[in-house]
């Protein structure tokens, strides 16, 4: 993937499916600053507040309804089109909810990324937050990584710990995993912008990070 240039940013698209809390850090952090550039905001949802927090920051809006197509492949199809129209590197998925084909993924391989709250591969699917607890384990955490045709199976970039806290309280883990996700992921996308990230040619598992280099 190729870095930045001292003249253009780094175009990327996000989709959400909701309230848009990572494409709002995404936008406060990176957007307009010269590295990185939101070209489009796609969702599922006509109604998801996502589209708003793009709106405002006068980014481009594209939504592509579930029952508006016969079926996944058709709705991929049409997405990935606009992706391409957009001249995006990146994919960024921050909270979409629905699972994208395996043509999607191949359409755009290596440059599909996502966010999920747990240390992957620990905790994979719905509801991370509520199989750490279940587990009750002590540390769980955040991941940011590139997405293949698994659930959450892609080659990890970025991963930081987060401790439960010691009352098992929810709704307290959720603030401190949405606290890092917000932190991690513009941190992941900027480091793709700078070409600073790879996956290893001779191990598809792993992703190499040359920061600063």
């Amino acid at each position: 993937m190729a870095g930045v240039s001292s003249s253009t940013a780094f175009p990327v698209v996000v989709l959400a499916s909701g309230g848009g809390t990572n494409l709002q850090a995404i936008l406060d952090q990176l957007h307009g600053r010269g590295e990185v550039e939101v070209v489009g905001v796609g969702t599922d949802k006509p109604g998801a507040y996502a589209l708003e927090r793009a709106e405002a920051a006068k980014v481009p809006t594209a939504v592509f309804p579930r029952d508006e197509f016969a079926d996944r492949e058709a709705r991929d199809t049409a997405m990935g089109d606009w992706i391409e129209a957009t001249g995006a590197e990146l994919v960024v998925l921050a909270g979409y909810m629905q699972l994208v084909s395996a043509s999607f993924v191949a359409r755009f391989r290596g440059r599909i990324v996502n966010v999920h709250p747990a240390l992957l591969p620990s905790f994979p699917g719905l509801d991370a937050i509520g199989q750490a607890l279940d587990h009750g384990v002590k540390v769980t955490g955040v991941t940011v990584h590139f997405v293949d045709e698994g659930t959450d199976t892609g080659p990890v970039i970025i991963q930081k710990a987060v401790e439960v806290p010691a009352n098992w309280d929810r709704g307290e883990l959720e603030e401190a995993i949405h606290a890092v996700e917000h932190q991690i992921y513009p941190e992941a996308i900027g480091m793709i912008a700078r070409g600073e990230v790879r996956i290893a040619e001779d191990e598809p598992r792993k992703v190499i990070v040359t920061r600063g280099k």
